[in-house]
């Protein structure tokens, strides 16, 4: 998967978010940290809305992939 890093030095802390993912953010002393930072959170987002969708299952449950065109905003 591939997703963009929005981030930026403020201070002494860089700061950053997931650009297609609202509400992962965060902080790091460096760059490297912020990156991994930010891997991180977004893995455990990733599997806590799995986890989430395995509990949606019954006969009226619709699991399918979902295709979305995004044109880019610079």
């Amino acid at each position: 998967m591939r997703l963009t890093a929005v981030m930026q030095k403020r201070g002494d802390w860089y700061i950053g978010f997931i650009k297609e993912i609202p509400g992962i953010n965060s902080q790091g002393k460096t760059l490297e940290e912020l990156r991994n930072n930010l891997k991180e959170a977004t893995q455990l987002i990733l599997q806590a809305n799995a986890e989430l969708a395995g509990k949606f299952q019954g006969p009226d449950t619709i699991i399918e992939p979902l295709e979305i065109a995004v044109e880019a905003v610079n």
